[in-house]
This record gives structure tokens, C-alpha cells and sequence, in this order.
């Protein structure tokens, strides 16, 4: 089993940054790719970004290209998602989630986090 735990949500101004941090623990090599996904109130749950914890695949969804980044420790220990150039479409709710596989869709996640709220105001 695989155990995600978010940090880093908050509230901030548009135009602002905030970088959300993933604590993975437990089997974390049972974890191919590891992304962050958001659902907005009203939304469907979407990725954001996911990549392999070696870092040689990573996609973004086409709303946050240019503008968040996803890393994480070659330890597999800490998965961040730093997001810049923030705006009101960006708020939600940011869930960390694995994947025994490469995740192309939500489902494809097979481990989750409880979520860490981010709000942009206008």
C-alpha cells in the first residue's frame, strides 16, 4: 500500500504561486506514476500533471502548461507541484494520487491523498 498525504494548500491572490507538497510513504515503488489531479466544485476531477518518479515522462494538462511543474525526489519520498501565474480557474481541490501504471485518466489512480484546497482570488 501506498500512503499520499498533501501540503501547501492555501489562498492566494491571482498572479501569485503556491507549491503543493506530496509526503509518500509506505510501498512507494508499487507506484509507476505518481500525478496530481484537481475537481473543481461542479467539475469532474481532472489530471494536472503526472509523471514516473524518474521523471522521464511527465504531462500536463493544457490549462497549466507553461505555468506548474512537477517534480519529486528520487528518494520517492516527496512529489511537489509548484504553480505559478495562479488564477480563479485554478481553484480547487489538489489531490496527489499513484499509479501502478501510467496514468491516463483519473481511474487509472490507484492510490490517493485526501486533497489540499487552493484558492486563487480575483
Amino acid at each position: 500500500q501506498v500512503h499520499l498525504e498533501e501540503s501547501g494548500g492555501g489562498v492566494v491572490q491571482t498572479g501569485g504561486s503556491l507549491r503543493l507538497s506530496c509526503a509518500a510513504s509506505g510501498r512507494t515503488f508499487a507506484a509507476y506514476s505518481i500525478g496530481w489531479l484537481r475537481q473543481a466544485p461542479g467539475k469532474e476531477r481532472e489530471i494536472v500533471a503526472v509523471t514516473t518518479w524518474t521523471g522521464s515522462i511527465t504531462k500536463y494538462h493544457d490549462a497549466v502548461q507553461g505555468r506548474f511543474t512537477i517534480s519529486g525526489d528520487n528518494a520517492r519520498t516527496t512529489v511537489y507541484l509548484q504553480m505559478d501565474d495562479l488564477n480563479p480557474e485554478d481553484t480547487a481541490i489538489y489531490y496527489c494520487a499513484g499509479s501502478r501504471g501510467w496514468a491516463k485518466t483519473p481511474d487509472d489512480f490507484d492510490y490517493w491523498g485526501r486533497g489540499t484546497q487552493v484558492t486563487v482570488s480575483s
